[in-house]
Formats: structure tokens, C-alpha cells, sequence
């Protein structure tokens, strides 16, 4: 029994010196590191303690002791426990109760409106109560198999014989921390990508005929990051075409073209940009396509970083804004008349969304075709935002 006590103390100590001002995964990696006493069931106990307590702690208005640990492991956990076999084994039968009977269930002072309490932020279309339970699991994990050697993979996959579901024809879903990469090739068999990640540029999808058949479009990933989006683009279009990318981080950029070279993206250009400020363009080009995926508060992900939640500060959500009306008017002159916008943010706030949509119709003068808000508790998955434009 002292076992599981020490996993109590143990969580609330490391919760208390993180401060959130790195990825918790990191802290908590660094942390065990120093403290050479923990062995892997250890550390997996104590690292689920602490995500499940960032996971409700606001309902639980930042109270922390072995009552709000316990009874966060309780919300969060629909699978036997060890941990509650043996420090409350009369929540046990209970594991599979709904969410508002084991509230009542635990009986301490939460209040689940408190769990996500920015709903005024939010979009009027969301179910409430269905997103802020999303936030008491950790979504899934999703890959898109690359179309070159698309039978392939899936053989490996059944050859695995590990849980999956097969959302569609390039869309697979594993449990939560499968190691896919044990028999899947990154980038070059498949892209580890959330479900709605999958699904922001599926307007070139429905119009695939036109853009497919014009092998001489100039597109831009503006905010490429890693370039997953880059890749969905090749996957998609399947025809060559000029793609220039850029990023803020050279340490990033560095990192994306590890990942072309993975997935046989050759043809491209990259360069250095802070978007936030007006820019040349090399060669001062004009692009048919550009994709911004935009610097957001990252909301639309915080079931999988449940301490970014914990942590936030609403008043990033108005900074955000600015800064991505900022990058849209920036990159704005470089795109060519009739051409593509897409705006995409991973973020669930209204003014990183609709009101940056609104003002890049009212003021920048673009013709919305599509905006969309894909919701991700339906799939176990993120929530993301995408608005195509057309100037």
C-alpha cells in the first residue's frame, strides 16, 4: 500500500514544481532523469497521476492533494486501476459509470463548468458538454498512409496485430501511445497526423480534377513547420508543382527537410521569414496556392497537453489574433489573382477563427469559398479551424 502512497506524494511534489513554462513531457523526463529511484511501472503511474490531475484541476479550482489525484484518475479511467483497486476499490465497479455519475460519485467540490471555463470564447455550434469531456481523455492516435504503396502498409498493419479501425481509405486509428514506427516507415509509408489535420485541405480533394490536371501551380506553405502539410499537399495533388516553404525557426525548418527527404520531396525552395513583419518574397514570386497554418494558442490539441490548459492565459487568445491578422496581410500580396488561401489554425477561440475569417473578407477583400470548424470529439481526436479564400 505504501507503493501507491508514494505515487500520490510523488505526483504532487512534481506537480508543484512545474511551473508549465516547458511541455510537461519534457519536465517530467528531465525530472526522472535526476531521480534514478523510479522504474518504468513507477514512472508510469506517477506521469498518469499528474496528466489526469492537469486534466481536471481547474474544475477542482487548483486544489492538490491525494483526494483531487485519486478522484481525477477516477474521471479520467474507464480501464482497471491498480492504483484504485487498492486505495479506492469502492470506485472500481463504477469505472464505466457516466461522467455525471461519478461526479456525484466522488463527492469533492467540482464544478465541471470550470473544467473549460472559456466557453464565451468558443464557437455557438460546439456541444459544451461533449468538448469539455473530450478533455478527460487522451485522444487517439491517427496516421495517413502515403498513396505510393498504400496495400503495403495496410498488410503491415493486419501483420502487427495491434487494435486499429480503419476510418477510411488512407485514414487509420490506434489506442492512444501505440509505437507505430516498431513497423511503419515515418513520412514514407505514412504521416503520423491527427485525424481533422488530415481533413484541412480537403476542398482541394473535392475540386482534385482541376487542380490535378495544371502541373505548373506555385504554391507556398507559409507556416510549414515540419511540413506535414506539405506532404498532404503532394499526396493529394499527385502532379508536380513549384512549393516553396517557409517558417520563422531554422531549427524547425532543418527538421522538415529531414522529413522531405523521408517522403521523396525533392523540388521545393525553402527560406527564413518572421511573417509578422512585411517581407520579400525571392524572386518576388506569386503564388496560385498559399497554405498558413497559423501560430495559435494550440486549444484545439490541449487533450493531448492537458497542462496547456491548466496553464493559460486567456489574454494570448487576443495576441494570437493580432498576430495572424498580421501574417495574413503580410502574405496576402503574394498571392495571385483567383488564387487559394487556406487559413487553418488548431485552435477552438473565435477570434483566432471567424474573426480573423471575417477580416480577411472585410477588410483584405477575399471572397470566402468554405470556413469549417472540425470539431474533434467526435473522433477522439483534435479540434481544428480551416477557411478557403479566393482572391
Amino acid at each position: 500500500m505504501s507503493r501507491f502512497h508514494s505515487y500520490i506524494n510523488n505526483a504532487c511534489k512534481i506537480i508543484e514544481l512545474y511551473k508549465g513554462d516547458i511541455p510537461f513531457s519534457i519536465f517530467i523526463k528531465q525530472f526522472f532523469s535526476k531521480e534514478k529511484k523510479f522504474g518504468s511501472s513507477d514512472r508510469r503511474q506517477i506521469s498518469a497521476l499528474c496528466y489526469n490531475y492537469f486534466r481536471v484541476g481547474l474544475a477542482f479550482e487548483r486544489k492538490l492533494g491525494p483526494d483531487q489525484l485519486l478522484a481525477a484518475t477516477f474521471l479520467c479511467t474507464k480501464e482497471k486501476s491498480v492504483l484504485l483497486s487498492n486505495l479506492k476499490p469502492e470506485w472500481i465497479e463504477k469505472l464505466d459509470a457516466s461522467l455525471d455519475e461519478k461526479i456525484a460519485l466522488i463527492k469533492y467540490d467540482f464544478d465541471i463548468s470550470n473544467l473549460f471555463p472559456f466557453k464565451a470564447e468558443l464557437n455557438d455550434e460546439i456541444d459544451y458538454d461533449k468538448f469539455c469531456g473530450s478533455f478527460l481523455l487522451q485522444p487517439d492516435l491517427f496516421i495517413r498512409i502515403r498513396p505510393e504503396n498504400k496495400a503495403g502498409t495496410l498488410n503491415k498493419i493486419l501483420n502487427a496485430k495491434i487494435p486499429f479501425v480503419q476510418v477510411s481509405n488512407s485514414c487509420i486509428q490506434f489506442p492512444p501511445a501505440t509505437d507505430i514506427e516498431k513497423f511503419l516507415i515515418p513520412d514514407k509509408e505514412m504521416v503520423i497526423q491527427d485525424y481533422n489535420s488530415q481533413q484541412v485541405l480537403n476542398f482541394l480533394v473535392d475540386n482534385k480534377k482541376e487542380f490535378s490536371a495544371n502541373d505548373n501551380l506555385n504554391i507556398w506553405d507559409c507556416c510549414a513547420a515540419s511540413g506535414g502539410k506539405s506532404i498532404l499537399l503532394a499526396d493529394i495533388l499527385q502532379t508536380n508543382f513549384k512549393l516553396t516553404v517557409s517558417d520563422i525557426r531554422p531549427g524547425i525548418i532543418a527538421t522538415l527537410q529531414q522529413r522531405f527527404k523521408n517522403a521523396g520531396i525533392k523540388n521545393y525552395k525553402h527560406f527564413i521569414a518572421d511573417l509578422s513583419k512585411p517581407l520579400n518574397i525571392p524572386g518576388n514570386e506569386k503564388f496560385d496556392i498559399i497554405v498558413c497554418d497559423a501560430p495559435c494558442t494550440g486549444s484545439g490539441t490541449w487533450s493531448r497537453t492537458p497542462e496547456q490548459l491548466y496553464f493559460f492565459n486567456a489574454s494570448s487568445v487576443t495576441e494570437y489574433s493580432s498576430l495572424q491578422k498580421q501574417i495574413v496581410f503580410n502574405t496576402i500580396p503574394h498571392l495571385k489573382k483567383n488564387g487559394l488561401f487556406f487559413y487553418i489554425t488548431c485552435s477552438v477561440f473565435k477570434k483566432e477563427n471567424e474573426a480573423v475569417a471575417n477580416y480577411m473578407a472585410k477588410e483584405l477583400r477575399l471572397e470566402l469559398v468554405q470556413m469549417k470548424n472540425l470539431w474533434g470529439y467526435a473522433h477522439k481526436a483534435d479540434s481544428m479551424f480551416v477557411a478557403v479564400f479566393k482572391k
